[in-house]
């Protein structure tokens, strides 16, 4: 198990400390560049494989504990059925696991989200209803409510999806040291996301983010892991 000091949200400390902070909680990790098309095999290193940059840590499989828990981000979105949601609300006294992703993303969004709909999946029927596991797109271009509904059935069954304005969805993962950036196109046209690959996990105990896992974390961590998150027990 890892251990680091994570920053309170932004507004709370000075900006530039907030960012410093921010980066270590997230212990830099998780900026992963994905190509547009996850079937045709290229991105923008022509090998069709999510390209983590700058990771301290990044061959952790296990839980990093925050010391110093995030609050919810303040994000009102709306979800695959075309209504508003509001996170803070939605998920208040409710474990929850949230990541921010895009569903043309060729790699590390579905096999993350497919961990934790594995792991779900093993629980008892009655927490598999306690857990809320939202996935926010950085892709809302293109992520419209029906495609993000179509993705999560085949992806995350049982998940929450969420789009909406951009800059609020940035706003939102900034506050839990999380990196989303615009969707640029490669001298090829091929259009490449960049985002926070981390997963963070709210207590139910208090709403707060008391854990954190990397991109490189396993399904059976997962699967290990989620009966105690549900009770609102650190791994």
């Amino acid at each position: 198990m890892q251990r680091t000091t994570a920053a309170p949200p932004r507004g709370r400390r000075p900006r530039r400390g907030v960012y410093a902070a921010a980066l270590a909680a997230a212990l830099a990790l998780g900026l992963t560049a994905c190509g547009a098309d996850s079937g045709s095999g290229k991105d923008s290193g022509d090998k069709g494989d999510a390209i983590v940059e700058g990771s301290q840590d990044s061959g952790t499989k296990r839980a990093t504990v925050l010391d110093r828990p995030f609050e919810k981000p303040d994000l009102v979105l709306t979800d695959t059925e075309g209504e508003e949601y509001d996170f803070i609300e939605e998920t208040r006294g409710r474990p929850t696991l949230i990541y921010f992703g895009y569903t043309n993303c060729p790699d590390v969004c579905p096999l993350t989200m497919s961990n934790i709909a594995v792991a779900r999946n093993e629980l008892p029927k009655k927490d598999q209803e306690k857990l809320r596991v939202v996935f926010v797109t950085t892709d809302p271009d293109r992520d419209t409510p029906e495609e993000l509904g179509k993705w999560l059935k085949s992806a995350a069954p049982g998940s929450v999806g969420l789009t909406g304005d951009f800059d609020t969805i940035q706003a939102g993962a900034r506050t839990l040291g999380i990196s989303v950036e615009p969707s640029t196109k490669d001298k090829k046209g091929q259009i490449v996301s960049n985002h926070g690959s981390q997963v963070l996990f709210f207590s139910p105990k208090d709403d707060k983010a008391r854990v954190l896992y990397t991109d490189k974390v396993t399904q059976e961590t997962y699967t290990e892991d989620l009966p105690k998150l549900v009770e609102g027990e650190t791994p």
